[in-house]
């Protein structure tokens, strides 16, 4: 099947094909024409599946089907909620790129940056706004923003934005929104409060699920190196020297774990950097660029802020610390092995998280190979400690118990905060800079 067959019009057809894509993913073939017929649609797709083009494109589509008359000043006709700034940057940049050759306005509004030139934005007129719900919400109390005329929501990533204690927000949203529109749910998962979410916002949706629900891809290399939790660091170290490892994403559960990774990884000679919530916006997107081209070996990151990472030739996801939500296992490592194209995924896993993996490999449904690497054995002697809201506590039948909204455990039993957006989010993601694409799968 090729994009011509969708029903899209010649101008964006000339963008998508400047873009060098040719050929639509399964989700962009199931999305596109469901979209098209106006009703709403609740889609299951994993990250790299090419679901930002997969409602992008069909919403270009409608609202060129119904064109602003002449003369009159751009409305918000399409409000686009992201969880994060870096993925409310990526999806925006996606819509400018795809809409080139139309006569249509977006932006991207997030906070941590000045509020003023966002106004003055809006006052010129808008068609799409992306947003993150909280800096939406400070431009609703300063009455900057109409979403009176709104006919299309999408919520993209909405897991994340309940994960991250945003569903009060979201309601908020939804109360200011015209009663008739065309609803757009993404989510990677559906969980009971997606479903619940989803049963609320949406009219007889149409289904769509391109993979499994709570699976990885056949194209990731699944490893566990067990190893004693003091000695994680200088054995991934060993493994990023003697493997020559390049553009490496490390996680870890805590912001303050991310910088004194990263810092110590950069004095062994390793090139590091964290990413994380409390990061200024120059600081991750000086990170995010130098990732991305290739200048930096190593990015340290929690699993929030590693929502808006796009590089989809990544070969290198590795677990410092297991996510104590076994769904976040499949979003890390989700981040590599992406259209088509081989990835490799390694945990570095101590006695203390043993339960996590256990629940990790249930709901995979499949047991990940495990290692020992000579002159890192196990000490057996070693006991286990609990980790806050991890699988020390399965009350959830092994699946691990969801974390507070806005809260992330860290190791130790204490509880840190998860870096979770409020209304001050900022940065920037892959928009930055005209960042070209390394492989030809429409993001």
């Amino acid at each position: 099947m090729s994009f011509d067959s969708l029903g899209l019009r010649a101008d964006i057809l000339r963008a998508v094909t400047e873009l060098g894509y040719s050929k639509p993913t399964p989700i962009q073939q199931q999305a596109i024409p469901a979209v098209l017929k106006g009703g709403d649609l609740l889609a299951g797709a994993q990250t790299g599946t090419g679901k930002t083009a997969g409602f992008t494109l069909p919403i270009l589509q409608r609202l060129m089907d119904q064109p602003r008359a002449e003369g009159v000043k751009p409305h918000i006709r399409v409000l686009v909620l992201a969880p994060t700034r870096e993925l409310a940057a990526q999806v925006e940049e996606s819509v400018r790129l795809y809409s080139k050759h139309l006569p249509l306005k977006s932006m991207v509004m997030f906070g941590g940056v000045g509020i003023n030139p966002q106004i003055d934005k809006l006052r010129r007129g808008v068609d799409i706004l992306v947003s993150t719900p909280g800096r939406l919400l400070d431009h609703v109390s300063q009455r900057t923003v109409d979403l009176s005329k709104v006919e299309i929501l999408v919520l993209d990533e909405a897991d994340r934005m309940l994960d991250m204690g945003f569903i009060r927000d979201i309601r908020k949203v939804l109360a200011l929104l015209p009663k008739q529109r065309q609803n757009l749910l993404f989510s990677a998962t559906f969980s009971n409060e997606i479903k619940a979410l989803a049963d609320g916002l949406l009219n007889k949706p149409a289904l769509i699920e391109v993979a499994q629900r709570n699976t990885t891809a056949e194209t990731v290399a699944q490893k566990v190196y067990l190893v004693d939790r003091e000695r994680k660091r200088e054995l991934l170290a060993k493994l990023i020297t003697d493997h020559n490892w390049y553009q490496v994403l490390v996680f870890t559960r805590t912001k303050h774990g991310a910088n004194r990774l990263a810092e110590q990884l950069d004095k062994q000679g390793i090139p590091a950097l964290a990413i994380h919530g409390n990061k200024s916006q120059g600081a991750r997107t000086k990170a995010l660029s130098e990732f991305k081209s290739g200048k930096l070996q190593v990015l340290v990151a929690t699993d929030i802020a590693a929502r808006g990472i796009d590089i989809n030739e990544l070969p290198h996801v590795v677990n410092f610390e297991l996510p104590n939500v076994s769904e976040d296992y499949v979003h890390r490592i989700g981040r590599t092995g992406r259209a088509g194209r081989n990835g490799e995924a390694v945990s570095l896993v101590c006695v203390d998280e043993l339960k996590l993996l256990t629940g990790i490999e249930r709901l995979i449904k499949r047991s990940i190979p495990k290692e020992v690497v000579v002159g890192f054995e196990v000490d057996p002697r070693i006991k286990p400690e609990p980790i806050q809201n991890g699988r020390n506590n399965t009350s959830r039948g092994g699946q691990g118990q969801r974390r507070p909204q806005g809260q992330s455990a860290g190791a130790g039993g204490q509880a840190r905060s998860s870096g979770a957006p409020a209304r001050s989010q900022g940065g920037q993601g892959r928009g930055q800079g005209g960042q070209a694409r390394r492989q030809r799968t429409p993001s």
